[in-house]
């Protein structure tokens, strides 16, 4: 239930929680002042001994090799990652510390993060750049939640749930709109398929 990108589910919120030798307000001083931040980050579930110059991008079907540092594959050299999202508040004071709140973030629960930086649109944005073989996702799909499926959805996470499956989950190279798909999102299973540009939820149960 992750999203591919930083940005596409501005729905999902994530808190920033510091480890106990770096709790120290002043860090954060003027930080309100910028809308979006950078996040230096890793990717921890994708840990390996050993790394490979080639990757299977999803976007190319999974089948066409390119070169690890021509995509954003987890599997690196090192497995660091960057995401841009917008800073939705700042918490100084709180029993475990300072808390930075941010959304549109595509982040696990537990990912270390490594730095924060601001985002300074007069040089982090270049407009006319190219995408090579990424180019931006077309549209979104219409997501179907029945109400009884819903239910079973903590209410602060309904949105941000639709958010994700309407980007699409899916491997980009399936399509068959007879096969049912899972992923895990805020500590539940939920399986849905698609057909044409309509995402059905079928089941929303108990994460393992």
């Amino acid at each position: 239930g992750v999203p591919r990108q930083s940005g596409l589910v501005e729905e999902l919120r994530a808190t920033l929680v510091f480890e106990p030798d770096y709790r120290n307000p002043d860090a954060l001083r003027g930080i309100e002042g910028f809308s979006h931040l950078w996040l230096l980050w890793g990717f921890h579930k994708a840990r390996r001994e050993q790394w490979s110059p080639t990757v299977r991008p999803p976007r190319l079907g999974g089948n066409e090799r390119m070169g690890v540092f021509a995509t954003r594959s987890p599997f690196r050299p090192n497995p660091l990652a960057l995401s841009c999202v917008k800073l939705e508040g700042v918490e100084l004071h709180t029993p475990r510390g300072p808390l930075v709140h941010v959304s549109g973030a595509d982040l696990m629960d537990g990912t270390p993060i490594y730095d924060i930086k601001p985002y300074l649109p007069y040089a982090d944005c270049r407009p006319g750049a190219s995408e090579g073989f990424a180019p931006a996702p077309e549209g979104r799909l219409q997501v179907v939640l029945s109400r009884e499926m819903e239910e079973k959805v903590p209410p602060e996470k309904r949105e941000a749930l639709k958010g994700v499956l309407a980007c699409d989950p899916r491997p980009h190279y399936q399509k068959d709109p007879e096969r049912v798909y899972g992923m895990a999102f805020a500590g539940l299973e939920v399986k849905f398929t698609v057909d044409g540009e309509t995402l059905t939820v079928v089941a929303v149960e108990a994460g393992s």
